[in-house]
């Protein structure tokens, strides 16, 4: 390793002392006279280096500048009356002046509030006081590569969604703001950690069909999925979302939870708008170091809606339906996952099965055995490293280019823990339990994981050999009411392990294809029955399936939704007929 200047010891404030300690903490012993004298000094030229950079001016890729837009960027948070659901962080009313295009035009959509828009704060959920010592927010001086393109495709950008604290939670009571409602029923989680964004559509779906008012609302969003975190949101809120193949969206301007497992999605209320936003979206952005050689250029990346139209509207003939040909697993291991409802097992079965058959498609059982170990291999893969990215802000050791204006603190104080504990406990346990698993396993337990996850992928691509589409479960039960949190002030908190309990298991059937890269979709399926609120009546909400593809086939998940969609018309139809 080569050293880039040796500095002047006397402006440097780095003593022996300083040196022995880092010395301890590796556990060596760094003898007195010369050996001491030369490694101070090596360290006070590393130390000069680094003041040098810090004190230098900050660079904004030009490919991130603000899109210019048709009035200044100005933002306000909304008042609790237009804001009933508690999904928006902050509004805005941005348009591109000079649109590109106008695959978008005239959408309104809600961004995340991980994902950077110039001339708004970032929040990732979490509290003001995390983020800064004076209590101003931080502006964003870029857009994020999927902020830009979905404003040069003419979309009317609404604001910012409330998003889970640290974006660690796959339930919707954590955000610093409050819980996200379900836009079915309030008092329900809406799923997390894209709460809002799921929230915001389902209303509008929910608005359309029987008047009922939320206040601002939009027709598409965009989330990021981890472990679920679009996926699950989607399945509790009754709309769709798709995690797609991993690098096929840049997440660049987005704050990571982790870089193998990053990943952006569209959530929207019919296929043909998932189609569209994922299509303005998808594409190599030159910055974002996930992205690989498979990931298309934006030129060449799928008309995804126009292949779904197309496949929608074929001529069929000689008796043919829409989805014959086409083979549909369900994957036995999804099935018998622990946590899982009996009624959403029943309810993914049975319509899968019905629905995909009558639209002319092979049905039919598949193993792997291995899911049954995916998230805890999801588990050891990425939490031993989690805070490094999520809480501390690091680089993932390729070049990258990170939100400058989001600094969260760190290490944390006991105001922290305290803050975290009363809201987000699982925050809190993924920066206890990466220090402890690193000091206690090393390294190479992490990268074992890691081989395991190649293992995964092999073990799902060998199922694809075989199938089109695999099905599963999606969230394990239909949405659970919030835990009790100390600003509610009507009986006792809820525990740390009780707010954590109803989230045991959520991510079980969405996590593993997170590591391995597969792209995965929740599409409406049916409702169940939730928990009543006292005095409050029994209530319907939604169930999730999920839709799993082939790596850069995404275009074959908006196929075999589009295939099912149809086979419940046309049960639909029959039974109206009799």
């Amino acid at each position: 390793m080569s050293v880039a200047f040796l500095a002047d010891p006397t402006q440097s404030n780095i003593s022996v002392e300083h040196l022995q300690i880092a010395a301890t903490k590796l556990g060596i012993r760094i003898p007195e006279g010369h050996e001491t004298a030369a490694y101070l000094h090596l360290l006070q030229s590393a130390e000069a280096v680094m003041k040098h950079i810090q004190s230098c001016d900050d660079y904004i890729h030009p490919a991130l500048s603000p899109l210019a837009t048709t009035a200044p960027r100005t933002f306000w948070e909304p008042h609790k009356e237009d804001n009933p659901l508690n999904a928006w962080r902050f509004r805005c009313e941005l348009i591109a002046a000079n649109p590109t295009s106008s695959v978008l035009r005239g959408k309104t959509i809600v961004i995340k509030d991980n994902i950077s828009v110039g001339g708004l704060p970032t929040t990732v959920g979490t509290f003001t006081e995390l983020l800064c010592k004076d209590g101003q927010l931080p502006i964003s001086p870029i857009d994020a590569s999927v902020v830009s393109r979905v404003l040069a495709a003419g979309a009317i950008i609404k604001g910012t969604s409330t998003c889970e604290n640290y974006c660690a939670s796959p339930l919707s009571y954590s955000a610093a703001s409050g819980p996200v409602h379900n836009a079915f029923a309030s008092g329900y989680t809406s799923g997390g950690s894209s709460s809002g964004s799921a929230a915001l559509v389902a209303a509008t779906v929910i608005h359309r069909e029987t008047g009922r008012l939320f206040g601002e609302t939009v027709d598409i969003a965009i989330g990021g999925d981890q472990a679920g975190s679009v996926r699950n949101p989607a399945s509790y809120s009754g709309i769709y979302g798709l995690k797609p193949t991993y690098g096929l969206i840049p997440y660049t301007g987005a704050v990571s939870l982790s870089p193998m497992i990053d990943h952006l999605g569209p959530l929207a209320a019919n296929l043909e708008d998932l189609a569209l936003l994922l299509q303005v979206m998808a594409g190599y952005d030159g910055i974002d170091p996930r992205m690989t050689p498979e990931s298309p250029l934006q030129d060449q990346v799928q008309n995804y809606s126009r292949i779904l139209a197309e496949f929608r509207n074929r001529n069929l003939e000689n008796g043919e339906r829409i989805g014959s040909g086409m083979k549909i697993g369900l994957l036995t291991e999804s099935f018998k996952v622990p946590g899982l409802s009996p009624e959403v097992r029943d309810t993914v079965l049975e319509s899968a099965w019905s629905s995909f058959a009558a639209a002319g498609a092979e049905v039919m059982d598949i193993s792997v055995p291995l899911h049954r170990e995916g998230s805890l291999i999801w588990t050891a893969a990425t939490r031993m490293s989690m805070s490094e990215w999520a809480c501390q802000g690091k680089t993932s050791g390729h070049l990258s280019f990170l939100p400058p204006h989001i600094q969260a603190q760190w290490p944390p104080d006991q105001r922290m823990y305290e803050l975290l504990t009363a809201t987000n406990p699982a925050a809190m346990n993924v920066m206890l339990s990466g220090p402890f698993l690193q000091e206690v396993f090393g390294p190479s337990v992490e990268a074992k994981a890691h081989r395991k996850v190649f293992e995964l992928r092999a073990a799902y691509d060998q199922a694809f050999a075989q199938v089109d589409v695999l099905v599963t479960p999606c969230a394990p039960t239909v949405a659970m009411t919030h835990p009790k949190m100390q600003a509610d002030g009507d009986g006792p908190e809820s525990s740390i392990m009780e707010k954590l309990s109803a989230a045991v298991g959520v991510t079980t059937n969405t996590a593993p294809f997170n590591v391995t890269g597969h792209p995965a979709m929740s599409v409406p399926c049916g409702f169940g029955r939730a928990e009543s609120l006292p005095g409050r009546p029994e209530v319907q909400l939604p169930i999730g399936m999920q839709l799993v593809g082939r790596r850069w086939e995404d275009a074959m998940l908006l196929k075999a939704a589009a295939v099912f969609e149809a086979g419940r018309s046309a049960l639909s139809d029959e039974l109206s007929e009799s």
